[in-house]
């Protein structure tokens, strides 16, 4: 049998994707994820469930939400997030079915376990104008007063990040396309929209990219208008994608990514397939430059170098491949989280990462 991972998420059993619903509920962090429960490939989605005290150690819970709705009868219960509001968990997410395509959906728990789908679902029954039938993965947020949702889109060959308010989480107001082009593909997927001290931060995931697949802008906002300042993509390894951030209780940005080769079959005997990447944690420099470095939580799990990494001028090689240094500075320091199958590598606290899946 494959060895598991010691330090990262994996499920007992079946196919788990994308992080959702990543948030801090009565005392626990709590992980939701793409799941699907049967069999070690993609299938009608589920919502798996993991919780952890630490960020490090993650207990499998009861999957979330089963795809047993009209609206979501076609390929299930896409991504989606969570918000914490008067003692409630909401969980937003794409409702996919034959009759409607893409929509975005709702569901409420008391405990963190048992969730009930609102009876005015799907909260969101149709892509803008702008957008298309490709449209999913609602990022929820508080900040400047109300909620804001984004979802990933796109129109003509051009990618395109949408933009709701709310005041009560249930009744959704169109805003209009935050930012849109076709340089970060045909369609954008997992956007996260958030408030960082006095920065906008918009992050997203890029299809059909080997590497700097996610992407990091920084800018202002009006209300309507997201206005780009920077535009960067420090993780520069292939098997990071998905990303998705939330607010510890202490105030950190944490982000957790999904972590696996895609083109990879399942392990001989292995009944599971995909992880969770180690937890970072989201910086600003004051240059406005992003940082994305492993929580205090991992630090001791961190190493100075390791056979599978070799910087040679401005070339990294992690497990065998070989990358460009994506970096704007010469390598000062280097931090590398190994475990049975993946490697994690960062440079310079988190300004350029390196995710892979190597091994069995």
């Amino acid at each position: 049998m494959p060895k598991r991972l010691r330090y990262h998420f994996e499920p007992q059993k079946g196919w788990m994707n994308d992080p959702n619903g990543l948030c801090f509920f009565k005392g626990q962090y709590h992980a939701f994820f793409q799941h699907y429960p049967y069999a070690p490939k993609w299938g009608r989605m589920h919502w798996g469930h993991a919780v952890s005290e630490d960020l490090i150690h993650w207990t499998e819970l009861p999957v979330a939400l089963f795809p047993d709705q009209p609206y979501e009868d076609d390929s299930g219960c896409f991504s989606g997030s969570a918000v914490v509001k008067d003692g409630l968990l909401y969980l937003f997410y794409t409702s996919v079915s034959h009759e409607r395509g893409q929509t975005q959906s709702l569901a409420v728990s008391q405990d963190g376990l048992h969730f009930e789908k609102y009876a005015g679902n799907p909260v969101i029954a149709k892509p803008p104008a702008e957008g298309s039938r490709d449209f999913r993965d609602p990022k929820v947020s508080f900040f400047d007063g109300c909620y804001h949702m984004v979802c990933g889109t796109g129109k003509g060959g051009v990618g395109k990040v949408v933009h709701y308010a709310s005041n009560d989480l249930c009744r959704w107001d169109y805003q209009g396309v935050l930012i849109e082009g076709a340089q970060y593909g045909t369609v954008i997927e997992c956007p996260d929209f958030f408030k960082s001290s006095d920065r906008y931060v918009l992050m997203f995931s890029q299809m059909n990219r080997p590497t700097h697949a996610v992407r990091i802008l920084t800018g202002t906002f009006d209300g309507k208008r997201f206005k780009i300042e920077t535009d960067q993509s420090p993780e520069a390894g292939p098997q990071f994608y998905a990303p998705q951030s939330f607010e510890a209780p202490d105030g950190r940005r944490v982000v957790i990514g999904w972590l696996y080769d895609w083109k990879k079959e399942p392990d001989e005997g292995a009944d599971y397939a995909g992880a969770l990447t180690i937890p970072r944690e989201l910086a600003i420099d004051r240059d406005g430059e992003i940082r994305l470095f492993p929580v205090r939580e991992a630090a001791g799990l961190l190493a100075e170098q390791d056979e599978l990494v070799k910087i040679k001028g401005d070339i990294i090689e992690v497990a065998g491949k070989s990358f460009p240094l994506a970096l704007r500075e010469p390598v000062k320091d280097v931090k590398i989280l190994k475990d049975t199958k993946t490697v994690e590598v960062f440079l310079n606290g988190g300004k350029a990462s390196y995710t892979l899946w190597f091994g069995k």
